[in-house]
């Protein structure tokens, strides 16, 4: 017999593309979830901080290293801390940082000058203010100790209270410290080794900016008068110690404690005439005409003798 010849296979149909995985079979079961992705490498972010950092008013004194207190002096060795300190203009040396140099102080890696212009017009010192607590609240907010460096001390006439109220203008939660200080008022008349009062008498400190007017009215209450910023009334001043018969004890005191520190007394003063004088100088006037009212005796309470509880002895 003939063998039977091999039907050939018909040929395949070409594969189809892959249909798209949707989220449900056509069943309607739920699909199985996605795997679980390998854990991440990146580092977390650093918390935010418990605390906010202190705004601190660093006194320094008027300008003799020897006069930085104690406590200022513990804080300047910080290294965890930021300074920033005044001047008047790019072209001016911060005169606080000055005192830190002379004293041997290293600054911290982060300082920073702040500037803070000499005039009297409102808008500018807005301006410049704001500016100085923008750069230094950011550092505040992030825990950062931020020690403005003050010449005197912080609480008298001094920048870092226009800074602080500005800070706390805008954040309520920044806290500030002011740092006591030897001021220039004290460091002039240690110098001239006069006394700056003596039991009862009356001290009046007035910037001389009010005009010789002003002070002439404030003259018959005070024994000792203290003239802040005298350079654009020398000249008045002195013809009004003149006057008075004030000249005697008078003392002109120019850059308290800085090495090129003057004082002159009484006759002497009359050589300023016509010169002009750093601003960081002062007059002080002795009143020897003030004429004192009557005075109450002892600042005691006393208790009479019905009322005086006597323990017995044993």
């Amino acid at each position: 017999s003939t063998p039977a010849t091999p039907t050939p296979n018909p040929p395949r149909p070409p594969a189809q593309p892959a249909r798209p995985t949707t989220a449900h079979s056509h069943t309607g079961t739920a699909a199985p979830p996605p795997p679980t992705p390998p854990p991440s490498t990146t580092p977390p972010a650093p918390a935010a901080p418990t605390r906010y950092g202190t705004l601190i008013g660093v006194s320094l004194g008027p300008g003799d290293p020897g006069l930085i207190t104690r406590a200022a002096w513990a804080q300047l060795q910080r290294r965890d801390a930021i300074w920033v300190y005044p001047a008047r203009s790019g072209k001016t040396p911060s005169y606080a940082f000055g005192i830190t140099q002379r004293a041997g102080l290293e600054p911290p890696a982060q300082h920073q000058e702040l500037l803070f212009p000499m005039t009297h017009d409102g808008s500018k010192l807005a301006l410049a203010w704001a500016k100085a607590a923008n750069t230094v609240l950011p550092w505040l907010q992030s825990g950062r100790d931020v020690l403005f460096l003050v010449e005197g001390d912080a609480s008298t006439y001094a920048t870092f209270s226009h800074l602080a109220r500005t800070i706390t203008a805008l954040d309520a939660a920044a806290p500030v410290q002011y740092m006591a200080g030897v001021n220039s008022c004290t460091a002039a008349t240690a110098h001239a080794s006069m006394a700056l009062a003596e039991q009862d008498d009356t001290i009046a400190i007035i910037p001389a900016a009010y005009g010789v007017a002003a002070v002439n009215r404030l003259l018959p209450d005070f024994d000792t008068l203290v003239l802040m910023k005298i350079k654009p009334l020398l000249d008045e001043l002195i013809d009004w110690l003149q006057q008075r018969d004030l000249l005697a004890g008078s003392v002109f005191v120019e850059r308290v404690g800085a090495p090129d520190q003057r004082l002159l007394a009484g006759q002497e003063l009359l050589a300023l005439r016509g010169s002009s004088v750093n601003y960081l100088s002062l007059l002080v006037v002795k009143n020897p005409h003030r004429i004192r009212g009557e005075r109450i005796k002892g600042c005691l309470k006393k208790t009479s003798p019905t009322s005086t509880h006597t323990a017995a002895t044993p």
